[in-house]
């Protein structure tokens, strides 16, 4: 019994002596991989990225940004959307690295309501919402009982109902923030009647309403013009200005500002400026 104990201890000390010297090999070897594994920001200096964009006139702007864009060095692929939800979440899937379509009031509450983690990182433009009729040439036209079309997401609501109130339709109740609902209406001394739609349908409904608050570039795809607008936000101290989004961590990398660049410029401004056709102004 003793001597097949004295003849095991050597087994064994060889046995823990090999993994001893195996698991410092390997530590050595995951040393100099961690030492020659690119840093995080190499990683992500891309040199072609995607960038969600909403269709229409915001496309032929793109276009020369792209140009632009390709001048320093980075190709971008635009990925056109059709509605408001879809970029946000192809962002946050890494689907995209980077959209231009929305202002803080809506990015905040996609973030509080959907738990994305998407940052601005340049501004573009803004559109000052305005009012809109086919029936009525100013807003003390509108009649009691007017049946008045509103945005239904939650910034533009409230965006939308402020402007009401800045023309005395109605009044929201103190304290009421940039997200304010109908159930925020403390007074309605017209009685007028509140139909909430899509962003993307309630410039196309105006024929069968009084009239409709409608973001501009949904206007301008509705055929609705400067002479169809009997009421607009005002533009000074705006905060619906539109931006440039990236992921949360991406904000500082080389390429995102190579893409702020591409579009902050006097060229692409020139083809804002000829598209938008002063609907829309330059807000950089």
């Amino acid at each position: 019994m003793s001597e097949r104990g004295n003849a095991f201890k050597p087994f064994v000390s060889t046995s823990v002596t090999r993994r001893a010297g195996l698991a410092a090999l390997l530590a050595s070897a995951l040393a100099i991989v961690a030492l020659a594994a690119p840093t995080p920001s190499f990683a992500e200096d891309k040199k072609a990225i995607k960038v969600g964009i909403i269709s229409g006139e915001d496309e032929d702007v793109w276009r020369v940004v792209v140009a632009q864009a390709a001048e320093k060095g980075l190709t971008i692929d635009t990925v056109v959307f059709n509605d408001y939800t879809q970029p946000n979440e192809a962002l946050e899937r890494g689907e995209i690295d980077a959209n231009a379509f929305q202002h803080k009031p809506y990015l905040d509450n996609q973030i509080k309501t959907q738990g994305y983690h998407i940052v601005p990182v340049g501004y573009t433009g803004v559109w000052p919402i305005g009012l809109y009729s086919k029936k009525y040439a100013k807003v003390a036209d509108l009649p009691e009982g007017a049946v008045i079309g509103l945005p239904n997401d939650p910034s533009n609501e409230g965006r939308a109902l402020r402007v009401l109130q800045n023309e005395g339709v109605l009044k929201l109740k103190d304290g009421t923030g940039i997200l304010a609902t109908t159930a925020d209406i403390a007074e309605n001394p017209k009685k007028v009647i509140i139909k909430e739609l899509d962003a993307g349908i309630v410039g196309r409904s105006v024929e069968d309403l009084d009239a409709a608050v409608v973001n501009t570039d949904w206007a301008l795809k509705s055929g609705l013009g400067p002479d169809n607008r009997i009421a607009q936000e005002p533009v000074a101290d705006n905060p619906y200005r539109n931006f440039i989004a990236v992921r949360a961590g991406n904000e500082n990398e080389p390429w995102v500002k190579t893409l702020v660049a591409a579009y902050q410029n006097e060229t692409v401004k020139a083809e804002f400026d000829k598209v938008y056709k002063g609907t829309g102004i330059s807000a950089y």
